[in-house]
């Protein structure tokens, strides 16, 4: 079997955990005999692993004067040579602050280089949506060159180009549900995402979400057919050998660490509140928030007002090894978030025998046990447990071991069969 699957980044080009969960099941796919995947990004980098499947980089595919009719678009295009380039993107935390601001414009024109393909730069900007639309003008393309047996788009920005890819190859479509915009927006959703995100659901032949919460939320407020909705759950790579578990600090306080982008999906707001009631109760702490976003300027305005700035530190956006350098200076984890789909961060802490406290509004809290789960919002008992894991020796090595023996049963070899299983039924 062959799948033609969509995704916006890969590895090592991310900028979140999308690009994580791609990388990880498809590893886990190429596991499964006589299972191929052809991987499209808008942009490959060439430094990009590629021992698993066949990566395509949509800018390198010539769409000049190619001719193609889109049944989503109900009108037939001609796509003309336009050279001139694309605006560039803007940091990935401001898209939504951006994006929620201005008004989209029809798009008239595929703009393309003196030879004839689109520039994509594979991020996140103010040209998203637009980049979105010329993407799935290339997909339409690569589904008419390569011969695959399913379709399978990763989250709203590839959904068009999986129906495109579905309406000229008729091929069954599965998209993948990471996240939706009542994830990221808190409940402020944009309606051009929920358009994208609301059609891409209905032109899916199946639908897979990362959790039962997400679950929920694509039949309760997309309206999806709940027989058409199933759940497989994230996993985690093998931590690398020359990465051992044993804790690495220079400072001699405890460290505790928020790591993911700073937005209000992520309640890093919560974090500082505990914080500075742990701060009250005990001095040999430091807390540490790892990431970028568009609150980091109100959370360190935050941090000044609560007056614990010198025990608080920011380090900006981690990826690769600089997180688990990270993780392996502290002595615990949290993820305070409001909306979390499901959230990968936690399982390489514990992987990285760091106790993890998560918010009962995840979904990975529906499949961990040895994780301490708090309300998002409930400040004073998400402080308790810091303390308690910080001061208690028992607590703390009761979930370092225990969370550490959890979190290595849950491979993507397991997810990538349940995908697996998700392809049968579509093409059966």
């Amino acid at each position: 079997m062959k799948a033609l699957m969509f995704g916006w980044e890969f590895p090592p080009h991310i900028s979140g955990g999308l690009g994580t969960a791609s990388y990880g099941l498809t590893r886990g796919l190429a596991t499964i005999k006589d299972m191929e995947i052809i991987f499209v990004v808008p942009r490959a980098f060439g430094d990009e692993d590629q021992s698993m499947m066949r990566l395509i980089g949509a800018e390198d595919i010539p769409v000049t004067r190619r001719k193609l009719k889109l049944a989503s678009y109900k009108k037939e295009i001609e796509y003309l040579e336009v050279n001139s380039k694309i605006i560039p993107y803007v940091d990935p935390e401001d898209f939504w602050k951006i994006t929620r601001e201005e008004e989209t414009e029809e798009v008239k024109f595929v703009q393309t280089n003196e030879e004839g393909k689109i520039p994509f730069t594979g991020k996140y900007g103010v040209d998203l949506l637009k980049e979105i639309y010329n993407y799935s003008i290339v997909a339409s393309v690569i589904a008419e060159e390569n011969d695959f047996d399913v379709i399978h788009a990763h989250d709203w920005l590839t959904y068009p180009a999986g129906i495109a890819a579905k309406e000229v190859s008729g091929k069954p479509l599965v998209i993948h549900v990471h996240a939706t915009d009542f994830d990221r927006s808190g409940g402020n959703v944009n309606p051009d995402v929920y358009s994208i995100e609301k059609r891409g659901m209905d032109a899916a032949d199946k639908i897979i979400t990362v959790s039962k919460l997400t679950q929920r939320t694509v039949i309760e407020k997309y309206g999806i057919d709940p027989s058409k909705v199933v759940t497989v759950y994230n996993a985690v790579e093998p931590l690398k050998e020359e990465f051992p578990i044993e804790k690495e600090s220079p400072l001699p306080e405890r460290i505790v660490t928020f790591l993911g982008r700073i937005t209000l999906q992520k309640g890093p707001e919560y974090f500082i509140e505990a914080a500075h009631l742990v701060l009250k109760k005990m001095s040999n702490v430091r807390f540490v928030m790892a990431g970028s976003g568009d609150m980091m300027v109100k959370m360190v305005n935050l941090a000044a007002a609560k007056k614990i700035t010198d025990k608080f530190h920011f380090t900006g956006f981690l990826k690769g090894d600089d997180v688990f350098r990270m993780l392996k200076m502290s002595d615990v984890y949290i993820m305070p978030s409001v909306s979390e789909p499901f959230g990968i961060s936690p399982l390489e802490a514990m992987q990285s025998n760091v106790p993890v406290i998560i918010s009962k509004q995840s979904g990975v809290a529906e499949i961990l046990t040895y994780a301490v789960k708090v309300d998002y919002w409930d400040i004073e008992a998400m402080a308790d447990a810091i303390y308690g894991l910080l001061n208690y020796k028992g607590a703390h090595t009761f979930f370092q071991k225990f969370g550490r023996e959890e979190v290595e049963s849950l491979k993507w070899e397991n997810a990538a069969r349940n995908v697996k299983e998700v392809y049968d039924s579509v093409l059966n």
